[in-house]
Order: C-alpha cells, then structure tokens, then sequence
C-alpha cells in the first residue's frame, strides 16, 4: 500500500541533486512556499506540458511568494537538456533511487489504461517551510492531470 501524506504531516526529507548537481534540502527553502510538483519522465509529451505550463505561470507563482521544484526519477544529465530544450527556469530533482519519490506516496501501483502498473504517480505537493527548515505538507494533490493542472493549482491557491 502506498503511503498518502495529508495537509499537517510533515513532509519527507529531500536530499537531492538538481540538473545542475546542487543538493537541494528543505532548510534552503526556509520562509518559503513550496510547490513540489511530481513527474514520471522528462522530455515526455505530457511532462513538457506541465512543465511549460509551471515555467509559464513562474512570474504569478513568485509574486505569492510561491517556489517551484520538479521532481522525477530522471538522471541529473537528462534533466539538464531538459531544462535546455524548454527554458525551463526552475530547479529539477532527480530521485533515480525513487526513495523520496516512494516517501510521499508518489510511486507505487497506479492504473495506466485500465491496466494496475508500478511507477511514478503524477502528484503535487504544497509545501510550508518554516525559519528553522521544518516542513509541513499544506496540500497533497496525487493522480493530477499534466494539461490543465497548473491552472487548477493556482485557482486552488489563490494565485
């Protein structure tokens, strides 16, 4: 059974590199806002659209003092030419290990056609990080469609 976090839990530890090789940690998002958006493979048609749409939607995100990371099981490299292709302007995670990834109940059994499967779980997290680097999930979003999802987020959020 794959775990579910709900508004209030404290979110898992990140750990992890972006495209660029910074580890990223929730203590360097201190004061912050967090979007931590889920994604099953870089490059995919579905995962270039939300991604465009999160680089879009950049600017009204910021303004509310919102900050945008993507996460996926993609290699560091692969996120880089990423980034390059489609000007995304935001940090990539890369979670090869799925170890974070499977901590917020974001890889697990899901269904894929009509077909039960094991991979990545479309999913989006809003995290608060308070001064002292705690995290505490504000909402969990799992199963989210890639068109239209960050429309509905910033609906969501007021943003």
């Amino acid at each position: 059974m794959t775990v579910r976090l709900e508004p209030g839990d404290a979110a898992p530890p990140l750990g992890l590199p972006d495209d660029t090789g910074v580890v990223h940690d929730w203590k360097d998002h201190r004061g912050e806002r967090v979007v931590l958006y889920v994604y099953p493979a870089a490059m995919t048609p579905g995962c270039t659209k939300q991604a465009c749409d999160f680089r879009d939607s950049l600017d009204s995100l910021a303004a509310a003092g919102i900050t945008v990371l993507g996460l996926s099981p993609d290699k560091p490299e692969k996120l880089a030419q990423f980034r390059e292709r489609d000007s995304l302007t935001f940090p990539l995670l890369s979670d090869p290990s799925k170890d974070v990834l499977t901590a917020y109940g974001a890889f697990g059994e899901k269904k894929l056609y009509g077909k039960t499967v094991v991979g990545v779980i479309r999913s989006t997290f809003v995290v608060t990080v308070d001064g002292r680097g705690k995290a505490v999930i504000e909402h969990a979003f799992y199963n989210v469609k890639a068109t239209g999802h960050v429309a509905k987020l910033r609906k969501d959020l007021g943003v």
